[in-house]
């Protein structure tokens, strides 16, 4: 047997397993809507933002105007911001009759060994916390995201009725250009195969994860893990947090949601690579074997494929049985994002894209440049600094 025919039987066979096993990651379903509670519990906000005068005033004034039946407050933090990120979050508040129920706040300053966003988001939660003594959850959310109006209503319900203790929500990104469409939808793909969602749910699976644009937390289940502070260092701060819960033997769920959306744009090709590659390489716990191997097993699984299609003999028979699979199981997620079944088939160019950018994610932790954003830059060899 030829080696091309090899390579063609495991890329055959990887999706197989994929398909099969991987805890139908491919598969789009819609949650149950859960019954409500007869009483609705106090809930409060907290939103990191720094620089964010584009996008502040539409995420404050969806969440102020939540249908949501119980008390629902809001605190911002604002992180250094030099754009006027604290005066927008109030003038949103106070154009729609909420001012009572926005707090701003400044950050303090960032201190050694803390990631920026950690440090907002920790200052953020004390303040909730001493404001509103009474508080049943936490929404941590970031400034980018625009709320459906019952978004929260409908969440809190999920969580009461499965008896979580923290429930996140995947909210849509933008598909604007002919760039995100091709890209957006093949990232949550790939999320979604790396943490099947399934297993998420799964009490009896360590596999945890978290979309940090929307997670709702009881703060007892924050309390049990140190708070804040026992991931004050992490870039992929929502599944280090969601693996930090399920841990301490804490109930998560993760969901996709198309309702509630990113407002931020990525602005074509290199706003997209910038968003892979400042995680891509944390991802792999900044180990190059875990990199080689993950170079290799995108070449095998999504880029091969097509390539033996054009080999012919058996081989070729192998690749297209595969590109198929490959093609079978994003079409749903193509289809989310309200796109045509056949852009499917390119996933092995989009994969390619994606490699890249993890190859530069490891290029620029190894340059000392890892995790930059927002002008900060995460280096876990020297922490954060600002």
């Amino acid at each position: 047997m030829s080696l091309t025919t090899l390579a063609g039987l495991a890329g055959l066979g990887a999706w197989g397993w994929l398909l099969t096993l991987r805890g139908g990651f491919w598969r789009i379903e819609t949650p149950p809507s859960p019954s409500e509670p007869k009483d609705w519990p106090a809930v409060v906000a907290v939103i990191p933002a720094r620089d964010e005068a584009e996008c502040i005033g539409g995420t404050v004034t969806t969440l102020l105007s939540q249908n949501y039946p119980g008390t629902l407050s809001v605190v911002v933090v604002d992180d250094h911001s030099s754009d006027g990120t604290a005066e927008l979050a109030r003038a949103a508040a106070a154009a729609i009759g909420a001012s009572d129920r926005l707090t701003v706040v400044a950050a303090p300053d960032l201190p050694p060994g803390w990631a920026g966003k950690m440090w907002a988001q920790n200052h953020g939660i004390a303040t909730a916390r001493a404001l509103h003594p009474g508080l049943d959850l936490l929404l941590l959310t970031d400034a980018d995201i625009e709320h459906a109006p019952f978004e929260l209503r409908r969440q809190v319900a999920r969580l009461l009725a499965a008896r979580l203790d923290m429930a996140s929500l995947m909210v849509r990104l933008p598909t604007d250009g002919v760039w995100e469409r091709a890209v957006v939808p093949a990232f949550v793909f790939f999320f979604r195969m790396l943490y099947p969602f399934a297993w998420v749910s799964d009490a009896s699976r360590t596999t945890a994860a978290a979309a940090g644009g929307y997670v709702l937390i009881r703060p007892e289940a924050l309390d049990d893990i140190g708070g804040v502070s026992a991931i004050r260092n992490a870039l992929i701060d929502d599944c280090t947090l969601a693996a930090a819960v399920k841990r301490a033997g804490r109930r998560i769920q993760l969901d996709l949601t198309h309702d509630t959306a990113s407002s931020r744009r990525y602005l074509g090709p290199s706003g997209l690579w910038k968003m892979i590659s400042r995680s891509a390489y944390t991802q792999l716990n900044h180990s190059p074997l875990l990199l080689a191997g993950t170079v290799l097993a995108m070449l095998l699984v999504f880029v091969l494929p097509p390539v033996l299609v054009l080999s012919g003999g058996v081989a070729a028979l192998f690749g297209l049985i595969a590109w198929a699979a490959m093609s079978l199981a994003y079409a749903p997620m193509v289809r989310a994002y309200g796109l045509p079944s056949a852009w499917s088939v390119a996933l092995p160019l989009v994969a390619l894209f994606f490699l890249g950018a993890t190859i530069d994610s490891a290029f620029q932790y190894w340059r000392g440049r890892g995790g930059a954003w927002k002008g900060r830059v995460q280096d876990h060899r020297r922490g954060a600094k600002s």
